[in-house]
């Protein structure tokens, strides 16, 4: 039974009240504030909502005309005065016959996107699994290590990372004077293997820290009636886990898809000037030139750029919602 607190009013009545009460009474007006926000939201009409997805698209729209418009005609008046003489594939030509190619720079960003997607979601689905439903000497700690590494900013790895692809890793024994080689040089700089290398390490916290949510969500009956059948921890996960995980797993592909395909800060320091392994992002940043006296091309540029992610993401939209929900809530 929880304590009576006795309280005194002002005409000098003592009154005994249960703290369990002002905590519930606490929890049913946070309730009702939910309550009142979600039938707000809910009497938005429809009409709203699409006019707001229609303010969305006009940019994009006006991205779409210029793209086939060239300079003169996106400097002298806006695109919703574009007429359809003016209209024209030369954007679209200067992009295909670039020194580089697009063609080839586009393989070059399959070559670091796919790597970098599929090799997270293959080691973070195994550990995140051991986190879950293994029970191992320091799981907590480390779990809670694993986490804390999505802290660590990009931008203070870069040129640590850039020296280990560079000469490698070493260590110098004090007093001893002697240089313990760690990893040797592999000589990565310039290629597309140092930058999935690199994507590969910043999005295995997320991944194992999402994928773990999902799967310590699962029936833990489940697992039971598994390991009573002789099931090993191998078992269970590939033949009972991975089945059960294709929602995150394929949330979590969309996203580090679409990261590893739009980035151009880690590729352009990894890959610096080497022309045959740029992907698009570079690309299309030389081809706006110095001080962007190409603008023109940028319109064409973002829509080749934007083409392959739209396509991943309309293909694994359906486990979009049900991945970002992992873990959220347990019943």
């Amino acid at each position: 039974m929880s304590e009576m607190t006795t309280v005194t009013t002002d005409e000098g009545a003592q009154t005994r009240i249960d703290p369990s009460d002002a905590i519930d009474g606490d929890s049913n007006r946070q309730s009702g504030a939910v309550n009142r926000l979600y039938g707000l939201l809910r009497a938005i009409p429809a009409g709203v909502l699409w006019l707001i997805v229609l303010v969305w698209s006009i940019p994009t729209l006006g991205l779409l005309i210029n793209s086939f418009r060239n300079r003169d005609a996106q400097r002298a008046k806006g695109w919703w005065q574009t007429s359809g003489g003016e209209l024209t594939l030369d954007n679209y030509d200067q992009i295909i016959q670039a020194r580089q190619g697009i063609g080839e720079s586009l393989l070059n960003s399959f070559a670091i996107a796919i790597p970098a997607t599929i090799i997270p979601i293959a080691i973070a689905a195994f550990a995140a699994y051991g986190f879950a439903w293994v029970d191992f000497k320091g799981r907590k700690p480390l779990f809670i290590a694993t986490v804390a590494l999505l802290a660590v900013p990009l931008q203070v790895a870069l040129i640590p990372l850039l020296e280990l692809w560079i000469g490698g890793a070493n260590l110098t024994l004090p007093f001893l004077d002697k240089t313990i080689t760690l990893i040797p040089d592999f000589n990565l700089v310039g290629t597309t293997t140092a930058v999935w290398l690199t994507h590969t390490g910043f999005g295995m916290p997320f991944a194992i820290f999402l994928i773990h949510n999902y799967i310590s969500a699962l029936p833990k009956d489940v697992f039971e009636a598994a390991r009573i059948d002789g099931a090993a921890h191998f078992t269970i996960f590939w033949r009972l886990v991975l089945p059960l995980s294709v929602p995150v797993l394929a949330a979590f592909a969309i996203f580090q898809f679409l990261w590893t395909w739009n980035d151009f800060l880690i590729a352009n320091t990894m890959i610096g000037p080497n022309p045959d392994n740029q992907p698009t992002t570079i690309l299309i940043a030389n081809l706006a030139g110095d001080f962007g006296r190409n603008e023109n091309f940028l319109p064409a540029d973002a829509f080749v750029q934007s083409f392959i992610p739209i396509i991943d993401f309309f293909a694994m939209q359906k486990y979009f919602v049900r991945g970002m929900l992992a873990g959220s809530v347990k019943g």
